[in-house]
């Protein structure tokens, strides 16, 4: 299944294939978790100890695998503190497992339920943590769709997107850009999946939404070599060549 939304930033979509059928979110959840950390009032200076233990939404407590994790320096920091502020950026930045959870632990499943009200989602909940396998066997299941994360980039503040123009996973819609094109986003990839949602800034015209979910055998779950992710780079190439055709 291949979603794809294509919008002039915080403007009506132009582009609508599939937008409202909801995939397993992969790691696209984690800007949901960034907006609700950013928005609770918490302390992000605040050093947290860096555990590898957490609350399943069914009551009982769970560990996450370091070696599907595909940001290994916050596991350097295991058993010691980190500042809230610098998980929450290894979160959407190097898309770390171990920071979600520790982020999430913070704020609360309901604090990541409001920011999906607030940005008007229709399709897309983010019920349980990372690796939470008790969770989805329980029928807990992290969905989004390609309209709901257009809805929910155009409803993050401009700290939070500065922050997600720090995303060093540039294989799937930013291999489609030129090189140096500023964009804001994040992307998600497990084995069948493959997501990436982003503001494109650029130099010669308006800036636009771009989301595309895709779920399907070409999704190795590779970070990179992916054919998935050549699939979305190409789908970011051809909206680039229209760019001016968009509404400003």
């Amino acid at each position: 299944m291949l979603s794809v939304v294509v919008a002039p930033w915080r403007r009506t979509p132009v582009v609508l294939r599939n937008a409202e059928v909801p995939h397993d979110a992969a790691s696209t959840m984690k800007m949901a978790v960034l907006a609700a950390l950013y928005r609770s009032g918490v302390d992000m200076d605040a050093a947290v100890p860096v555990v590898n233990h957490f609350r399943s939404v069914t009551g009982r407590t769970y560990r996450i695998s370091r070696e599907s994790d595909s940001d290994p320096v916050p596991w350097d920091r295991l058993g010691g503190t980190a500042p809230l502020r610098w998980l929450a950026a290894r979160m959407v930045t190097h898309s770390s497992n171990l920071a979600t959870n520790l982020c999430l632990a913070q704020v609360g499943h309901d604090a990541v339920a409001r920011v999906w009200q607030r940005a008007q989602a229709t399709g897309s909940a983010s019920p349980r943590g990372i690796e939470d396998h008790a969770g989805r066997a329980a029928g807990f299941r992290n969905r989004v769709t390609a309209l709901d994360l257009v809805r929910l980039l155009a409803s993050l503040e401009p700290e939070l997107l500065s922050l997600l123009e720090g995303n060093v996973h540039r294989v799937d819609l930013a291999a489609g850009l030129p090189p140096g094109t500023r964009l804001a986003g994040k992307n998600g990839w497990f084995p069948g999946v493959r997501h990436s949602a982003a503001v494109v800034h650029p130099d010669d015209a308006a800036p636009y939404a771009l989301a595309v979910c895709y779920s399907g055998p070409l999704a190795s779950g590779h970070d990179v070599d992916d054919p998935a992710a050549g699939l979305l780079a190409r789908i970011s190439a051809g909206v680039w060549r229209r760019r001016h055709s968009l509404p400003a």
